[in-house]
């Protein structure tokens, strides 16, 4: 049997006074997930484990089944397997946004959503201005970067910029968690303080706030790390081959290291607007040839973000009609059985605009298994599922049992 996971990043929520108190997932029109939790079987999963931040990458790794207290490295070395930024030893990997700032508050995580080619731009100049042997950017997609610094110590407290937007930039600097750190604590910040001296007339900037748009005009370094340690999906579970497809670097990255190959899909935007028509196209491709799909769609998390429910539920409804749909048309008709399974990795509640480390729904649809009595997929009627709630490596060792 074939498998792949359709991961919606960030579609669970919580109850919206203006929904009526329901979730935007139990507002949407999802006929095709509710089709597959009717015939197949459902529950919820633990995806963030005591003591960790619910970030996408601490989620996206659960869901696969890590033991993150062997194998987490932060954020940034992932997205560096990601974009074939190589970590030798004693260099550290930083996720680096690119973020807008006004007035000394952080009013966002994505400077408006930053085109490739304006970052693309900015980057250059940064290295132009700021890399030397030790310091390095590299660019990725939209907003997300890498900052590699040589010699760097991990040891410091980073707030993720999506995590705070309307606080003070200087409220949530870096702070060392261990005096050797100090270092490294002083060395970001002040890149940090000098980006914004640069970029705040870059013409790039000029050019955005010209058309209404928030300029670029700070960076933000987080989530540090070095080189993983990670046994990969054939190692662990007999797989003789497997995909991933994402428009997003760190789950590119996570799939590296997990033995799966990136499919790089043109279009793919990591936003509302992505193309999901050619990821699905791909996905469907790539299940001929492969025993392992890992599909990820980022949109309604970035919908979470903005908190815009009425957004959510239009990511949600496109994850239904135009990913699901189309996916359980086509497996339908393959000559070997698929089993497929639909879920977030963390809920991104519109009202708070950030993660939240609360279970999220799952469902999985194998054509040869009974089903349970659920008919509707969304974070109430997870509660009555037969799986229950799963933690750690369950969810994985059950799918892929």
């Amino acid at each position: 049997m074939k498998h792949i996971i359709i991961l919606g990043d960030g579609m669970a929520d919580e109850p919206i006074p203006e929904l009526g108190d329901k979730t935007p997932m139990e507002v949407a029109n999802t006929p095709t997930m509710d089709w597959l939790a009717s015939y197949g079987r459902v529950g919820r999963l633990k995806t963030v484990p005591v003591g960790y931040h619910p970030g996408s990458e601490v989620a996206n790794m659960s869901v696969l089944g890590y033991d993150l207290d062997k194998t987490f490295e932060g954020r940034g070395s992932l997205e560096a397997a990601s974009i074939g930024v190589p970590l030798l030893e004693g260099e550290m990997a930083m996720r680096c946004n690119l973020i807008c700032i006004e007035n000394g508050i952080i009013k966002n995580h994505s400077a408006g959503h930053i085109s490739n080619e304006e970052a693309a731009e900015l980057i250059d100049f940064l290295n132009e201005q700021l890399a030397d042997d030790d310091i390095r950017f590299y660019q990725g997609v939209s907003y997300r970067h890498l900052l590699k610094v040589k010699h760097g110590d991990k040891r410091i407290h980073c707030t993720p910029p999506h995590d705070v937007p309307g606080t003070p930039f200087r409220d949530v600097l870096i702070r060392p968690e261990a005096a050797e750190a100090q270092a490294t604590a002083d060395l970001l910040n002040g890149l940090i303080l000098r980006s914004q001296e640069l970029l705040e007339n870059h013409p790039v900037n000029i050019k955005r706030k010209a058309e209404g748009k928030d300029a670029a005009n700070s960076i933000w370094p987080w989530s540090p790390g070095y080189r993983p340690r990670m046994q990969t999906l054939m190692e662990r579970f007999g797989i003789d081959s497997g995909v991933v497809i994402s428009a997003v670097d760190l789950i590119r990255g996570i799939g590296v290291y997990a033995g799966l190959k990136p499919i790089l899909v043109e279009g793919a935007t990591g936003l509302w607007n992505t193309n999901y028509e050619g990821k699905v196209a791909a996905a469907i491709a790539a299940l001929k040839d492969n025993d392992f799909v890992f599909l990820h769609i980022e949109a309604s998390d970035e919908a979470g973000h903005e908190g815009d429910y009425n957004l959510k539920i239009k990511t949600i409804e496109n994850l239904d009609s135009r990913v699901c749909k189309p996916i359980l048309e086509a497996v339908q008709q393959m000559n070997e059985p698929v089993a497929i399974a639909v879920l977030p990795d963390h809920p991104t509640p519109c009202r708070i605009r950030t993660h939240t480390g609360d279970p999220v729904p799952f469902l999985i649809y194998r054509p040869d298994e009974h089903a349970d009595s659920v008919e509707r997929f969304s974070e109430h009627s997870a509660q009555q599922g037969s799986y229950g709630l799963l933690e750690g490596e369950q969810f994985i060792n059950e799918f892929l049992k």
